[in-house]
């Protein structure tokens, strides 16, 4: 069953070893457990609804859990009891017919419609600002099926509420793959991927998520909305770009037919380290730009890469392997780690690795085998668990991730961990901040930093402190000329940057296409930009 109030399945822990917890110790300092109120709690304490909806649920753990998504202020809601406003309920199509007879009955009375896939979001996608209005939820969660394959075009198309596991399931079972894996690839939905615009851990391989979104159909306010599957187009501007990354303002996005690949023959990920950061973002930059089909490269700074470390809790096998480390030159406090993935038949991994290793050598790296990799590979979508973990020992976490120029790339890790640091030290805290570069590409890359931080037994003082965090961080982000979101989408909590990227003209043009799928302004009012 699902945490109600935390991440993932109730069977599911991610503990944290005393190696870990000591280093955290050392770098923010002791902690005491963090509030947290219980199930019973919650549904004795949630506000009656104010709609009726034929099968609509009305339970209130339910519309609770739908009413918040994983961004930092939606934990801190779930964890102290103070509810963000709930949807008046909760109802689950199985068919675009449904959600279409859903959707035209809230728009004759005016209730205004927030689609759910996943509940995954981290930017608030799923708060509710609108309080004077009944507000319907539509979980796509029962519209999860592959609903046609064409083996020779390669296109599959799907029930938008289809969830990562389920699809590649479908998928594989016919030996094809959509290779897209956010580290939310357990619960988030290729309906979610595409409005979000997404990108998973390996895209350098497949592609981000407006290289796998073929065409799609959605429920509009104004009528329901087809894009076909053409391969390519002079035929005037794309409108596929207008349901990627439309967060649920334009409609419901209801199947997507997405770009497939049949299963590569063999798949590793290996783990090289480099002596310092300067040799390792190096080595990134010319790896990529080399055009080498790598399916990942992920580089993590040192104070990533030893936070790394002390959490794996294997202090003998890490000793010997920093021995190791120092004979070969890429020892000491600076070493950074990363991962590159090598996918494809035998025979392309094999050259591929000696092309990659040949390269990486002249940075300096040090490769350590595939044992690092395989581990990295075992956990890599168990990272939003130890979230669980650190609140239960005292200590909430937060990420924040953008994508500038290669020459922007450095000073935006400094300039973001800095914002971060300056903001704690407001209250006389610290954070522990440390980034990777998780998507990289010929012109530049990602950069996603993350925040862990001491929690306090007050809830305003804890959402005061995130405020600020977020505040300075994005005002460095956008300073630097960075997007507010590489791979999250806007939700709400960006919101107040996207102009900063955007422009004011193009920030008005975007409101001006919104208002031709929504005029009423019901569709997830608040999201993406500010209403008027």
């Amino acid at each position: 069953m699902r945490r109600w109030n935390g991440w993932g399945h109730t069977q599911t822990d991610y503990p944290l070893p005393e190696e870990g917890a000591q280093f955290l110790r050392e770098h923010i300092g002791d902690s005491t457990p963090a509030p947290e109120v219980s199930a019973e709690q919650a549904q004795a304490e949630a506000p009656p609804g104010r709609l009726d909806y034929p099968g609509q649920e009305t339970d209130p753990l339910k519309r609770i859990r739908h009413a918040h998504g994983e961004s930092y202020p939606d934990w801190l809601a779930l964890k102290h009891g103070r509810w963000l406003p709930l949807p008046d309920a909760v109802v689950y199509p199985e068919s675009h017919e449904d959600v279409r007879r859903l959707l035209d009955r809230a728009l004759r009375e005016g209730t205004q419609v927030l689609p759910y896939g996943g509940g995954t979001s981290v930017c608030g996608h799923l708060r509710i600002t609108d309080t004077d209005r009944p507000a319907l939820c539509v979980d796509l969660s029962r519209m999860n099926q592959l609903l046609a394959f064409e083996p020779r075009s390669r296109l599959a198309r799907f029930g938008a509420g289809t969830p990562g596991p389920q699809l590649e399931a479908q998928l594989q079972a016919q030996g094809y793959t959509l290779g897209h894996y956010p580290q939310s690839f357990e619960y988030s939905t290729v309906g979610g991927w595409v409005v979000t615009r997404s990108s998973g851990q390996q895209s350098l391989r497949y592609g981000r998520i407006e290289q796998l979104f073929a065409g799609g159909r959605m429920a509009t306010p104004v009528g329901d909305w087809e894009i076909p599957t053409i391969p390519a187009s002079s035929a005037g501007p794309d409108l596929r770009e207008q349901m990627l990354g439309s967060e649920g303002r334009a409609g419901i996005l209801t199947e997507a037919t997405m770009r497939v690949r049949p299963v590569a023959e063999q798949e590793h990920f290996h783990a090289l380290f480099y002596p310092d950061w300067a040799s390792a973002s190096e080595a990134a930059r010319a790896l990529t730009q080399a055009g080498l089909p790598l399916s990942m490269l992920r580089l993590s700074n040192a104070l990533e890469t030893r936070t790394q470390l002390a959490l794996a809790g294997k202090p003998a096998q890490i000793a010997w392997l920093q021995r190791y480390l120092r004979l070969r030159g890429a020892g000491g406090e600076g070493q950074c780690l990363m991962f590159v993935g090598v996918t494809g038949t035998r025979t392309q991994c094999r050259r591929l690795l000696g092309d990659t290793l040949s390269l990486a050598r002249r940075h300096g790296a040090v490769h350590v085998g595939r044992g690092i990799g395989r581990g990295w590979a075992k956990n890599r979508f168990h990272g939003p668990y130890l979230r669980n973990t650190l609140w239960a020992q005292g200590y909430g976490a937060d990420t924040c991730e953008t994508s500038v120029d290669w020459p922007r790339v450095t000073p935006m890790m400094e300039a973001i961990e800095q914002a971060a640091r300056e903001a704690f030290a407001g209250f006389g805290e610290r954070v522990h901040a440390f980034t990777h570069l998780s998507h990289v590409y010929g012109q530049g890359s990602s950069v996603y930093s993350t925040f862990v931080f001491r929690a306090t037994p007050e809830y305003d003082e804890n959402l005061a402190r995130w405020q600020a965090l977020k505040t300075q961080v994005s005002e460095a982000i956008v300073g630097l000329g960075g997007t507010i979101s590489h791979q999250h989408g806007v939700g709400k909590d960006h919101a107040p940057w996207l102009q900063a990227e955007k422009g004011a003209l193009g920030l008005a043009a975007i409101r001006h296409n919104l208002k031709a799928f929504d005029p009423q302004g019901l569709m997830t009012p608040g999201t993406l930009v500010a209403d008027d």
